[in-house]
């Protein structure tokens, strides 16, 4: 199973309002670098996403990794820091990405 590094700069503006006096990764956030690092690696477009489930709470400065399994025109994933789980999911590929 591949496994790639999700990077977020703990000064990213989602901080300030996902909650100011206690700061979490948004969900959203944590779906588009998993779509994002997807699509580098399988060279394919993520058209969508099937289920995704939260687990867990990212916070500023957790050392995430994606999780993948590239299957036919689908993508299994599991975002996770350290050894605790995060999110898992499933994203639909659709065809390859532009150049």
């Amino acid at each position: 199973m591949p496994v790639s590094p999700l990077s977020i700069d703990s000064n990213h503006p989602a901080f300030a309002g996902h909650f100011p006096s206690h700061p979490i990764v948004p969900g959203v956030l944590l779906l588009d670098l998993a779509g994002q690092a997807i699509e580098a690696a399988s060279g394919r477009r993520v058209c969508g996403l099937a289920v995704a489930k939260f687990v867990a709470v990212a916070e500023p400065g957790d050392a995430l990794q994606l999780e993948y399994e590239l299957q036919d025109n689908a993508v299994p994933f599991r975002i996770l820091s350290g050894e605790r789980l995060i999110a898992t999911g499933r994203f639909h590929l659709g065809e390859e990405a532009a150049s």
